[in-house]
């Protein structure tokens, strides 16, 4: 289980360092959204042609189609955040997104029948309550940030579901069979809407072509996939509170790579979702192992 837990971490660490990259690339973000999965899907194709072979027996057609919902969940969810965070402050962003451990129980009830339990309700009030102190210090509500805030709140259930889905389909005998089919079809439907924005057959410059990959490897293929991973062999909650350390791992990789210095608030907000997660993955392990 604390194997389980560490591997969770290190998937967290890798989806936060998107943001750093998304920052010091020039590439329209949704190119960025569809190429990164693409590239993932490529280069995890190996493994998911070895797959094939080794579970014949048990993967069909319709398990195969069962990856095209969540990737277009995880497709919508990357194009709707990118401009929803464009659309309104970014204190009403971050609030905003790192919600979904609030509905997280609902999707996971309705799709699998999980319930939270007690330590995993009071892990989440002190996880949200950091989440609030973040997002109230300068979040504003008004009719010129209202369609950002609208977008961000639709991208947010867009990756609860997307999450939920992951655990819904843990008996898929290899998540590679699932994964690659879901960063495919997110990756096409994020290419298809990309002309509406922006032609996507031109030439990239080498650093954006850098960025794409890094983007494709770190957290859509290790970060992601662990995500869905965990979502197999952890609860639904235990992966959506630990995921809020995104937030804490963020702010502190922009200080080093980008010189961004975090305010009072930023310390104030990471204690609580420590401590939040720290309740709820303890509940966890000790459960296992007694």
């Amino acid at each position: 289980m604390l194997f389980k837990v560490f591997i969770l971490n290190i998937g967290v660490f890798s989806c936060a360092t998107a943001v750093i990259m998304i920052k010091a690339s020039t590439e329209h973000v949704l190119l960025l959204a569809a190429y990164r999965q693409l590239v993932a899907a490529l280069v995890l194709a190996p493994l998911f042609i070895r797959d094939i072979r080794r579970f014949k027996q048990q993967y069909s057609w319709s398990r195969c189609l069962r990856s095209v919902g969540p990737g277009i969940a995880l497709g919508l969810h990357f194009i709707t955040w990118n401009y929803g965070a464009r659309m309104t402050l970014a204190a009403n962003a971050s609030l905003i997104v790192n919600m979904v451990p609030v509905v997280m129980p609902f999707f996971i009830f309705f799709l699998t029948r999980e319930l939270v339990n007690k330590k995993e309700v009071v892990g989440t009030i002190v996880a949200l309550a950091g989440v609030f102190i973040l997002g109230t210090a300068d979040f504003h509500i008004g009719q010129e940030t209202f369609s950002g805030d609208l977008m961000c709140f639709v991208s947010m259930l867009l990756f609860a579901l997307y999450l939920a889905l992951g655990r819904r389909n843990r008996d898929i005998p290899s998540i590679w069979l699932y994964l690659v089919p879901l960063y495919l079809t997110g990756g096409i439907f994020c290419l298809l809407v990309s002309p509406l924005f922006i032609t996507p057959f031109r030439w990239y410059t080498p650093g954006n072509l850098l960025y794409v990959l890094g983007l494709g490897i770190i957290p859509t293929i290790v970060g992601h996939s662990i995500l869905n991973f965990s979502m197999k062999r952890l609860r639904g909650q235990v992966v959506a509170i630990a995921n809020l350390g995104q937030f804490v791992y963020a702010g502190i990789m922009a200080f080093f790579c980008l010189q961004e210095i975090p305010e009072m608030v930023f310390y104030i907000a990471a204690f609580f979702i420590i401590i939040g997660a720290v309740v709820v993955i303890q509940h966890t392990v000790n459960k296992k192992l007694t």
